[in-house]
């Protein structure tokens, strides 16, 4: 699939991401790509954030490339049950951050991400982790993609795929979601 026969939706994960993260220089770079916007960024709450994903895909008037990181991801999984799978192309899932840890509850106090499902999404996808992401063990991140039925990439020492780890433009990560395109 070409990207522009696609609508990308860009899922970003607690605090949105900033001018400098890749994600946000995806959606300046790519014309079909937009946002999936939140009410409240800094407090990620699983039924609010699925409700925006659920509607974001709806609205996609081509097929859908999710492009999710961090908390954006457990938004795909925890949605995928309720989402419209026949508008749906794909999903490029990044640095998924793990809440089911005790520290996220006690820090977002009935977030609702945890525990993460352990069913297949119903559509394609990539997952790449870090094995030095300190948001999720890669060994979990193989697991999680495992049982979603997703394809799995280990990208080494890329922390959690921000431009505090040294992600910012993230070519690399470009090149990986125009492969995983191209095999839609």
């Amino acid at each position: 699939m070409k990207i522009k026969d696609s609508e990308i939706l860009i899922i970003p994960g607690l605090g949105n991401s900033s001018a400098f993260h890749w994600q946000s220089r995806w959606v300046e770079k790519m014309s079909t790509a937009r946002r999936v916007e939140q009410d409240n960024w800094d407090k990620p709450e699983r039924a609010a954030w699925t409700a925006r994903l659920i509607e974001a895909v709806e609205a996609a008037q081509k097929p859908a490339i999710l492009v999710a990181h961090s908390v954006g991801v457990l938004t795909v999984v925890h949605a995928a049950p309720e989402l419209n799978t026949d508008k749906i192309a794909g999903a490029f899932l990044v640095g998924a951050s793990d809440w089911e840890r005790d520290a996220l509850e006690e820090k977002f106090p009935g977030h609702g991400f945890a525990p993460v499902p352990r069913k297949p999404l119903g559509f394609p996808g990539l997952m790449l982790a870090s094995s030095n992401d300190e948001t999720c063990s890669v060994e979990k991140a193989e697991h999680w993609a495992r049982d979603w039925g997703v394809q799995f990439g280990n990208a080494g020492e890329a922390g959690h795929f921000t431009e505090a780890s040294g992600q910012g433009p993230w070519p690399e990560g470009l090149m990986a979601f125009a492969k995983f395109t191209q095999s839609l």
